[in-house]
Formats: structure tokens, sequence, C-alpha cells
């Protein structure tokens, strides 16, 4: 049976970002995850997810200036630095929330830069988080984010994302695998998770086309929330979806599964 976690960077959006943990908890959700932490002291977020119940299940590595249009900064060469002190800053949200992964958004490619070019840097940077993250107990993704959504995105399929696993050569560096953007890119949900299901370490949801709640669109999540229990998964399944009429209406789809 597939456990639920909700995605508060899409859900509850009419809320403040610390009252959508109450209504996550009070819509049977047992764990959150979001896109970052850090525009808020991690005691405070701590707080909200230890009276609400909730686990933390996945956020980001400091994407930049999201605020800007930033989508993260692993791929960018005079970001390195950077990177790098993100690194420390997520390992100490993490051990404060009790997170056990934490994604790298490879980031939007630098105009004149050539894909060899990021995706060196990209290598080195994950080389550089992928141990210290190990040394905290710490997991680290890698998303591929779909080219209709975020034009120029470095890291796009889970075919480049291989790539980069096999070039960092780590067992700390797994795929984010998110349904929606796969759709989107490749199709072909449920082989290619079973195919990479050893290198998969978190999965999110989102139905195509309009990225809404499950049930909208063309995906067969019935099948497909079914082949993951087939296939072993047990981990949390991220909600990352912009609900068509209110969080809590559109939750019917997941009432069989609660």
């Amino acid at each position: 049976m597939p456990k639920f976690s909700a995605n508060l960077s899409f859900l509850y959006a009419e809320l403040s970002f610390l009252d959508r943990f109450a209504a996550a908890a009070k819509d049977s959700f047992k764990a959150v995850e979001y896109v970052e932490p850090y525009l808020f002291p991690a005691e405070e977020v701590a707080a909200a997810l230890q009276t609400n119940g909730l686990t933390q299940a996945l956020f980001n590595l400091p994407p930049g200036d999201w605020s800007a249009g930033e989508r993260g900064i692993g791929c960018h060469a005079d970001r390195v630095e950077q990177f790098q002190e993100g690194i420390a800053t997520a390992i100490r949200y993490g051990q404060a929330l009790g997170c056990q992964k934490i994604n790298c958004l490879a980031g939007i490619a630098p105009a004149g830069t050539s894909a060899e070019e990021r995706d060196a840097v990209l290598v080195a940077n994950l080389k550089y988080a992928a141990p210290r993250l190990a040394d905290a107990g710490i997991k680290l993704l890698l998303e591929p984010i779909n080219l209709r959504d975020m034009p120029g995105f470095h890291v796009s399929t889970t075919y480049h994302a291989e790539r980069i696993l096999d070039a960092v050569g780590s067992d700390n560096l797994f795929i984010q695998f998110d349904v929606y953007h796969t759709q989107v890119m490749q199709g072909d949900l449920v082989s290619t998770y079973a195919r990479l299901k050893d290198r998969i370490g978190h999965i999110q949801i989102a139905d195509n086309p309009g990225r809404n709640e499950p049930g909208t669109g063309e995906i067969n999540y019935g099948f497909v929330l079914s082949e993951l229990d087939r296939l072993g998964y047990d981990g949390w399944v991220g909600c990352e979806y912009k609900p068509k009429a209110g969080t809590t209406a559109g939750l019917g789809w997941m009432k069989p599964y609660l």
C-alpha cells in the first residue's frame, strides 16, 4: 500500500507555509516535503513537524534564488563555492528535521556553456556532496525535470541521470523519480521504474497534462501505484501536483489507499 507525502510547495497554497503542516495532518498525510525549508528557522519547521506528528520525507539542497527563477545551481561553474556552502546548510536542516533524503536540482543551463561542461561541474559537485551527506546519514538524490515546464533544465531524463550517477560512482547518490516529469519526457513509466528501482530513492506524482491530482489526466495511477507495490517500493510517494479545486476537495483519489 503506498504511503503519501504532501508537497507543501504545491498543496494548501492558500495557507501560510507553517500552517500547511496542520492541514496536511488533518487530511491524513503522515509526511511532508517541499522545495526548501531555508526561509524559516530549522527549529520552527521542526516544531511544526512534531506538533502535527509528521515525518520530513524530503527537501532540496539550497536551489539558488527561487523567486528570481533559479532552479538549482548544481551545474553552474561560477556557483561551486555557494553549492558547497549549501551542503553544510542542508545537513544542518536535515538533522534538525530528521530528514533522511535531500534532493539536488541540477539547474537551468547557464548561457554559453556546453552540456559536457555542465556535466563536469555537476559530477564534481555531487562527488563533493555525496560522502558528506552519507556521513550525516542522509541520502543524496538527483531529479530529472521535464523541459516543457523548465526549459533549459540540465538533467531532463532518467537516461541522463543514470549517466551522472555512473560518473559520480557513489553508493549514496540516487534518482528522484517523478512520474509526471518522466511521462512528459519519456513515457514507459512502469518498465522504467522496474529497470531503475535499485537506483531510485524517492517518487513523486502528478497527472498529465496539467500537473493536477491523479485521476485528472492520462496516467493510469491505479495501475502505476499497484505496480510500485508489486515491485517492492516502500518509500514515500510525494504528492507534487497543482490541485484543481483546492487540496482537500481534490483528495478523493487518495481515499482507497488510506
